[in-house]
Formats: structure tokens, C-alpha cells, sequence
């Protein structure tokens, strides 16, 4: 089975998740960069996990993610080198993989990424295999909450034996 974890990450925490997700899944999973995960690549999956941080209650646009490049309040810079997931959406080919979408959020969060993700990757053709997943981080720039990466690694497991 190959498996890629796709995913958008500015301060860390979403690409710590996908990785863990990807160690769940298992040897034949990757995590990859909106960038790395090409259509070619993208054509060879039978399971798709797209996910990313939420942002403005949503899906990041590149607006958003231009104006997080402005943020004074960051304690580092975030990492704005790749594209977003709500572009590398728009440019999936169609597929008929399986899928499943994640988001990092703050616990408080009244809406999230996951059902734009979900959305866009049943448009393409990719058959949902779970529902959607969300990881909490403790502030708007992590880390992540104690016990999260141990429940993404939990979740790739989970997804891996959907898929039998």
C-alpha cells in the first residue's frame, strides 16, 4: 500500500502530525510538502491524507498565509516556502484513491479546515476511508497539546487497517 500524508505547515505542528501519521500508517507511508507531493506522486497513492493548520476559523488562503509572514507577535518566522493546501487542492487531479483530511486547531476553534479538505478531495474522485481528524495545538503557534502526536500515530494506524 502506498500512503502519502499531505500537508501545510507554518510553525511546526501540522508537519509534526502528518509525520506521526505517516509512522502509524506505516513503512510504506510518506509525509510530504504541498510541494513534494506531486501529481505524479499523488497518482501512485492508494491512500491520500491531506491536512493542514486552521487559520481564520478555515482553510489557510495564500492571503492568510502572506499576512502570518507579517506576524510581529511569532516567536520565530513562519515557514511560507510552500504552497498552501487550499491551492495544491484546487490543482488535484482526479483520483480515485482513498482519502481522509486532518487540521491542527486551537481547542476553541467553532469551525476548522477539515470539511473544505474532505470537500475538495471527494470533488477529485478520492473516497472518504474515516473521518475527518483534528489536533489541537496550545497556541496560535503550538506546540501541539500533550498526548497529540501519540493520537495521530494512533489515527495513520487506524487508517491503515480501513484500508485493509
Amino acid at each position: 500500500m502506498q500512503a502519502i500524508v499531505v500537508y501545510e505547515s507554518h510553525w511546526g505542528s501540522t508537519a509534526q502530525i502528518a509525520r506521526a501519521i505517516a509512522e502509524g500508517i506505516g513503512p510504506d507511508a510518506r509525509a510530504l510538502t504541498t510541494s513534494e507531493a506531486t501529481p505524479d506522486v499523488v497518482a501512485e497513492a492508494d491512500l491520500v491524507i491531506a491536512g493542514s493548520p486552521v487559520m481564520a476559523f478555515g482553510l489557510p488562503s495564500e492571503g492568510m498565509i502572506a499576512n502570518a509572514a507579517k506576524d510581529s507577535r511569532a516567536p520565530v518566522a513562519p515557514d511560507v516556502s510552500q504552497p498552501s493546501l487550499r491551492s495544491w487542492l484546487e490543482q488535484l487531479r482526479p483520483g480515485h484513491a482513498q482519502a481522509a483530511a486532518f487540521e491542527t486547531r486551537l481547542g476553541w476553534s467553532p469551525l476548522g479546515a477539515t470539511g473544505a479538505i474532505d470537500d475538495r478531495l471527494r470533488r477529485a474522485g478520492y473516497q472518504r476511508i474515516a473521518k475527518p481528524a483534528k489536533f489541537v495545538v496550545k497556541g496560535p503557534y503550538g506546540p501541539l497539546r500533550e498526548g497529540e502526536v501519540e493520537r495521530a500515530r494512533a489515527w495513520g494506524t487506524s487508517l491503515a487497517a480501513a484500508l485493509g
